[in-house]
């Protein structure tokens, strides 16, 4: 889909045009479901969230903010912090119903390397990317923005306003950091290469 008309509708939308709404949802749906389709492949096989619920979840919380998307890759940033924050909340939840059990860590394929043990506790995640924010928002945002909106290196510094090669240190950087933290959290596997 172009990014023109998804700007488009974006601007016609926040000028309150309200039928642009409508249009967007068509537009962007089928990419939004693709990417909770891969954030899902990353989850335990018996996840009880589906990709179609967290997508609907996660639009219907940019719907209720007041949002003034500029463009597709900021649209899509905005989608990426609402599919986390389902993600953290579902975890949340389900940890609650099992307390006292052990919970089970998520495996999560594409990014391996820099996952401790090739595990995704998506909490561990969420407290490591809270903890990298400290270190540096947008180091944060260049994992937000590449593994949750799954934009590539050129979109998202379009959307961080800073340079292709700036996105590929700060992304190489920002696994590796989350890969030492991750690995230090307690209760997590050790490294293979650590054992």
């Amino acid at each position: 889909m172009p990014d023109e008309e998804v700007t488009r509708l974006l601007q016609a939308l926040n000028s309150g045009q309200q039928d642009a709404r409508d249009l967007l949802v068509r537009r962007v749906y089928g990419e939004l479901r693709r990417l909770a389709g891969a954030l899902m492949r990353s989850e335990r096989a018996n996840h009880t969230l589906q990709p179609t619920a967290l997508v609907h979840e996660a639009y219907l919380r940019l719907l209720v903010g007041e949002a003034n998307w500029q463009n597709r890759a900021h649209f899509f940033g905005a989608a990426a912090q609402a599919m986390r924050r389902v993600l953290v909340e579902h975890a949340r939840k389900k940890n609650a119903e099992k307390r006292g059990r052990k919970a089970e860590h998520d495996t999560l394929d594409e990014h391996k390397a820099w996952v401790p043990g090739d595990q995704l506790d998506i909490l561990v995640l969420d407290e490591a990317l809270t903890a990298l924010s400290g270190v540096d928002p947008r180091l944060t945002r260049v994992v937000e923005l590449r593994y949750f909106a799954g934009l590539d290196v050129e979109e998202t510094a379009e959307l961080l306003n800073v340079s292709p090669a700036t996105v590929k240190r700060d992304w190489n950087y920002a696994k590796a950091w989350l890969y030492d933290h991750m690995s230090r959290t307690p209760g997590r596997p050790e490294p293979a290469e650590k054992r």
